[in-house]
């Protein structure tokens, strides 16, 4: 049969390139804010999550999707969850890079920021499976309030190998934990919860309970360990509930289903009945709330993360496809409505970098006071920010891909599944509403408003429509009696912030741009609407993956 055509006009898939190495944003925040950070790590993982291999195993992972085995052919319980072998491959590769429980071990001079830019980089390959990831970091300084449990699990969690199998913790190199909060009647509410702790004795791990109730989302339910919320006579207490129990014997948790998500299918999200299960004590009874704050913090980093890293990765195919397509007689990146949009989420990528790292920096240095401010303050910022701007990133990505960029085929397909990821990290762990209300709760107790006018400072007189930000900042905080504009405080700080990052971090074209158009009103209502006189070409080129 003759050709009837030739195939031209069509990118190359972006594949075979390294993922740190060609983040520019990425170094310099972390040149600013971890100067010492040792960098070889990085380079070596960026390599391999940007392989052909690794991206096969993340399109399998998510092809074929976890399947739920309530049952045994012999009809006994077992309630497992079978996964893809790439599933597998990519959970060894996140556990072998430490970016679960290590930087609580660790010996980096920036551990915790170091960890968050393996997440970023790994969050470009695959997200979904970090979700165990994430909660094993969570729950790791939170699981010392039972030193008995934490000396025979905290060492295991921060092991860098990673075991799949469904036995007990003394029989593996390396655990994963996960959380049991949600309920169908309470949500983010988690004190409506009605899930109930009755004491069942004590021995060498502490207080014994037998917990019964259930967990609408119960995620990764294939973990060695969860902690989990029930309520007891003191009120809402913290449980550290495994999978197997230490003689061998499985723990009564039934999985009743999976969810069906829009996202994330590589993950197994279940919804789960404790039928007299056995946990233990963790803290004191009724300090639940406390602890799961604890917890949420960490997991609102990760969210943070992972939508500034899913950022960068659609940012990156974006102009790996807009770099070799051509229409109109020229590449469609020398167009100039596409040279607008590209320049945008560029700038909003790098925004996002810089604070999702600074904020991580924050953990770096618990025992400074002003750290230990930015971290209650920026954590919901930039959970609520950084989020909410993902899902709108997303779909301005995929339409320069054009029909490309819809179709589930190939490696642009990948944009598909990011824009499916995105509304995930602004929904778990607290909503938009919910993070903004963090911030008014943070805002109200120590010295905030001198603490971000110190995050502010370095920026004073660079740019006026910063400066007339910062100077509206203080009275509006005071001021603030009402929750209704908590929204848009939030979203004041985090830009005031991305703004002084900016211009510490970044080139003057990015940072002036950045100013000009989500601080001076020069910008539209959605991205492409960049003023005339930005340095387009800058910005653009200091982007490019290649």
């Amino acid at each position: 049969m003759e050709m009837t055509h030739e195939v031209f006009n069509q990118p190359a898939p972006l594949v075979d390139y390294n993922l740190f190495d060609t983040n520019r944003p990425l170094r310099d925040a972390l040149k600013f804010n971890a100067p010492a950070l040792q960098l070889a790590q990085l380079q070596e993982l960026g390599a391999t999550l940007g392989s052909a291999g690794m991206q096969m195993h993340a399109r399998l992972a998510n092809i074929h999707t976890p399947e739920l085995h309530t049952h045994d052919r012999f009809g006994r319980r077992i309630d497992e969850v079978e996964f893809h072998p790439s599933y597998h491959a990519l959970m060894t590769a996140a556990v072998g890079a430490g970016l679960h429980g290590t930087p609580w071990t660790g010996t980096s001079a920036s551990p915790h920021v170091l960890r968050a830019a393996g997440f970023m980089l790994f969050t470009e390959l695959e997200p979904s499976i970090l979700c165990p990831i994430s909660m094993s970091y969570a729950v790791t300084p939170a699981l010392r309030d039972n030193a008995a449990v934490y000396a025979d699990w905290g060492p295991k969690l921060g092991s860098l190998w990673y075991d799949p199998a469904l036995k007990s913790f003394k029989d593996k190199p390396g655990v994963t934990m996960g959380m049991g909060m949600t309920e169908k009647q309470g949500g983010s509410d988690v004190r409506a919860n009605t899930t109930r702790a009755v004491r069942d004795g004590s021995d060498a791990w502490g207080e014994r309970y037998a917990i019964t109730g259930h967990k609408w989302f119960f995620s990764a339910p294939m973990c060695d360990a969860f902690l989990v919320l029930a309520q007891t006579p003191a009120g809402l207490s913290c449980f550290f509930l495994p999978r197997v129990l230490p003689d061998g014997a499985r723990n009564a948790i039934r999985i009743q289903r999976l969810k069906d998500k829009l996202g994330n299918k590589a993950n197994a999200s279940s919804e789960v009945e404790f039928d007299g299960a056995t946990a233990w004590l963790v803290g004191e009874e009724g300090r639940g709330i406390p602890q799961i704050l604890e917890m949420g913090t960490m997991t609102r980093l990760d969210c943070a993360l992972g939508t500034s890293g899913l950022m960068r990765q659609a940012l990156s195919i974006a102009l790996n496809h807009t770099s070799q397509r051509s229409a109109f007689g020229k590449p469609l990146i020398e167009q100039p409505l596409m040279k607008n949009v590209l320049a945008d989420l560029a700038l909003e990528s790098e925004a996002s970098t810089a604070l999702a790292i600074r904020l991580a920096r924050a953990f770096d240095q618990p025992g400074d006071e002003h750290e230990r401010l930015m971290a209650r303050l920026l954590t919901p910022v930039a959970k609520f920010w950084i989020c909410k701007r993902g899902s709108h990133f997303a779909q301005e990505a995929m339409e320069c891909l054009g029909g490309n960029g819809y179709v589930e085929e190939g490696g642009e397909g990948i944009m598909a599944r990011i824009y499916r990821e995105m509304p995930l990290n602004s929904i778990w762990e607290g909503a938009g509403n919910i993070m903004a209300l963090d911030l008014l709760r943070g805002l109200r107790k120590g010295d905030a408003v001198a603490g971000l006018a110190k995050e502010l400072a370095p920026a004073r007189g660079q740019h006026a429509a910063l400066d007339r930000l910062a100077d509206a900042l203080p009275a509006r905080i005071e001021a603030m009696a009402s929750e209704v504009e908590a929204r848009r405080l939030a979203q004041d700080v985090a830009l005031a912030v991305q703004a002084a990052l900016l211009v510490q971090t970044a080139p003057a074209a990015v940072f002036s741009a950045f100013c000009d158009s989500r601080l001076g009103g020069d910008w539209g209502q959605t991205f492409g609407t960049l003023g005339a006189g930005t340095d387009f070409d800058s910005i653009i080129q200091r982007a490019q993956p290649r």
